[in-house]
């Protein structure tokens, strides 16, 4: 199986300069600064398919297609790192393992759109990766491919690592760039646009670790090539799962996207741990709904995964077992998303909470009946909220309401959980 992130990367180090180099490093950058157009290198990810890999799945072609290029100043790219989803941590190993890559994927990225100046926005936890990108920063500045007049292409980029302070809120691309500018990490109306109007007012293009990483091989093999990687037809490239909980290997690995979610489960991570026994799972980080063993065969891409009832996301696959409460694991995630809130708009800063009071009433015993159906109109309602944070935060409750209705019926019947958490 061919790989692209995770190629050739040692299992307990990061990759040094020298062996990227070695192994086709930086010439991508060379061949599209001696040979192609900013518009070459954008439609070849236009014609790749490639859709962002931080949650949204939005076009990343098409993304960056809608920066005019006929405004005055200077415009951004952002790459997003700050990575507070929990169950996952793709970002993370990546840039562990190779911040090479990153680097080249940015410079590309910038070239195409005509960027002189970019971000690397990484919460502050991430302390060896940061200085692990820090380092492939420093490296490429002295190898000439970044700064000024690159490859003697009269291209020029500087390329910058911000430390961030941390909130999962800064997730969302325009409170990170308030974030950025030193003001409180707060969603800004759109539009405009941060493609017109993003960082200090300029037209700016946001995009995560994954979806970047990948921009190099797109332009060394081209967009057929990237689209045969898929397991399915529809498909384009490969995607990072990282896997947790109750599987025997827990482990972060990059296959074609498309490949079953069984196959993932059973086959690379060895399968369930011993005495456990496969009961649900959240398939693409904590803010998407669960699946069940009915969904064993679903094909992990985001037009399968939508279609199935829930979202691919981050690709961040957790699994519970037998013995995991449903209503319990619900609680702990809509516990995280009320808690990392930024209070902005009232479905998040009332409505979060008191979705959180609900589940732990019937947690503890002391639900009623009634409590189901004002769960299901929180899920309705709080899709209203000014961000994407309260949506995401009511799919775990609408998987559960949805699969394990009958397990929430027996915590309000039974005045106990019925597993004996």
């Amino acid at each position: 199986m061919d790989t692209i992130l995770f190629k050739n990367n040692p299992p307990d180090r990061a990759v040094t300069f020298d062996e990227y180099l070695a192994d086709g490093g930086f010439q991508t950058l060379r061949k599209a600064l001696a040979g192609m157009s900013p518009n070459d290198v954008q439609q070849a990810v236009i014609d790749s398919g490639l859709r962002g890999r931080g949650g949204a799945g939005f076009p990343t072609g098409r993304k960056w297609s809608f920066v005019p290029r006929d405004l005055p100043g200077p415009r951004y790219l952002i790459c997003n790192s700050d990575e507070m989803e929990p169950g996952t941590y793709k970002d993370r190993v990546l840039l562990e393992h190779n911040p090479h890559l990153l680097v080249e994927g940015m410079a590309l990225t910038s070239f195409a759109l005509g960027v002189e100046r970019a971000f690397i926005f990484i919460r502050r936890g991430y302390e060896q990766a940061a200085l692990n990108l820090r380092s492939a920063i420093d490296f490429a500045h002295k190898a000439g491919f970044l700064g000024s007049d690159i490859c003697g292409s009269g291209f020029s980029l500087e390329l910058d690592v911000h430390l961030s302070a941390g909130r999962y809120i800064c997730g969302e691309e325009t409170a990170l760039m308030n974030a950025l500018e030193g003001i409180r990490a707060n969603p800004r109306v759109k539009p405009p646009f941060p493609a017109v109007k993003g960082l200090w007012g300029q037209p700016t293009v946001v995009n995560n670790v994954e979806t970047l990483a990948n921009i190099p091989a797109i332009v060394a093999h081209g967009p057929a090539w990237f689209k045969a990687l898929a397991a399915t037809p529809e498909g384009s490239g490969t995607k990072l799962f990282c896997v947790s909980g109750h599987v025997r290997n827990p482990i972060c690995l990059e296959l074609p996207i498309g490949i079953p979610l069984g196959e993932i489960i059973d086959t690379h991570c060895g399968g369930m741990r011993p005495g456990s026994s496969f009961k649900a799972c959240i398939p693409g980080g904590a803010s998407t709904p669960y699946f069940t063993k009915e969904h064993w065969a679903v094909a992990m891409d985001f037009d399968p995964v939508a279609k199935a009832g829930s979202r691919l996301g981050t690709g961040g696959v957790v699994v519970f077992d037998q013995t995991t409460c449903m209503v319990a694991a619900t609680l702990n995630l809509v516990r995280f998303f009320a808690r990392e809130s930024c209070g902005w708009c009232t479905p998040c800063r009332e409505g979060l909470p008191f979705v959180q009071h609900i589940l732990e009433r019937i947690e503890a015993g002391h639900g009623e009946a009634s409590d189901i159906d004002i769960l299901r109109e929180h899920v309705h309602m709080l899709n209203y909220a000014f961000c994407a944070l309260a949506p995401g935060a009511m799919g775990p409750v609408e998987g559960m309401l949805r699969l394990f209705e009958d397990e929430v019926r027996e915590h309000i019947t039974g005045g106990k959980c019925p597993l004996g958490n």
